[in-house]
């Protein structure tokens, strides 16, 4: 898979030539009595957020709470719905037929919705997670059934895949907007993929690291893989994770990087 390509964000010509980018983070994913990630700080230095809907993470009350930080924050509020998989944090993979799999997106993104429209907001965009966002990147069958999901919900919604991925792909030819995605967190393999988290060296854990690989990916459109390999990244928004510690550190370190080459941090317009 080939890390390049044009990602199609209505509204979004010449968008790196004017060297912006958006910054997204995933949030709301504590759980009930668990704890997790720093939400109040991280939220306003990003200006999207895609709010766990309660399957790999995140309940009614967090989504709730997420969701109403994210608005009064005036970020672009996103769902990012994973694979029925609290135990595993949505980062195992699950066999489901694939009518089954769409109608656990659309209920995922629905609610979601439902809480950002209380608070006095509207749906931006839905970004896959975890085992579920690796699967759609390689998998047609799956990247259609989400790009299908998705517009059930409302075609207005934009899908936010892994840069020159086949859930990109399977986005456009569904008639949805998509946003081409790349990470200042995470390590790269030579062929564009995400470094597996079950390998050494796949998390990025210091802020300065995170902040040149965030620089590379808006300025230059690439990145080093972790052999060293440069690997052709065309990305609209970049993201920095929300449960992993040090998050607000890095996402820090992001933007003071990206603001001193001269790169407006902004979200798409809807």
């Amino acid at each position: 898979m080939s890390g390049g390509g044009r990602s199609g964000l209505a509204g979004h010509e010449g968008y790196h030539r004017a060297m912006r980018i958006d910054l997204n983070a995933d949030v709301g994913e504590s759980y009930g009595a668990w704890r997790i990630g720093d939400d109040e700080r991280l939220i306003p230095l990003v200006t999207s957020i895609n709010v766990a809907c309660g399957f790999h993470a995140g309940d009614p009350l967090v989504i709730e709470r997420t969701v109403r930080l994210g608005v009064d924050a005036g970020v672009a509020v996103g769902a990012h719905p994973g694979y029925p998989d609290l135990a595993g944090f949505g980062r195992r993979d699950v066999e489901m037929p694939v009518d089954e799999l769409e109608a656990s997106v659309l209920y995922q993104v629905a609610a979601v919705a439902a809480f950002v429209a209380a608070a006095g907001g509207a749906l931006r965009h839905v970004k896959p997670h975890g085992a579920l966002y690796n699967r759609s990147a390689r998998d047609q069958a799956v990247a259609a059934a989400i790009a299908r999901a998705v517009g059930r919900a409302s075609s207005d919604l934009v899908l936010v895949g892994l840069a020159g991925s086949v859930s990109l792909t399977a986005a456009r030819a569904a008639g949805l907007r998509v946003a081409a995605e790349a990470f200042a967190d995470r390590a790269y393999e030579p062929d564009g993929r995400l470094r597996s988290r079950r390998l050494a060296d796949s998390i990025i854990a210091d802020p300065a690291a995170a902040a040149r690989q965030a620089v590379s990916i808006a300025r230059d459109r690439c990145v080093t893989a972790w052999d060293g390999t440069l690997v052709s990244v065309d990305a609209d928004t970049i993201c920095i994770h929300g449960d992993e510690p040090g998050a607000v550190e890095r996402a820090t370190a992001v933007r003071t990087a990206l603001a001193a080459a001269g790169i407006t941090v902004e979200a798409p317009s809807a």
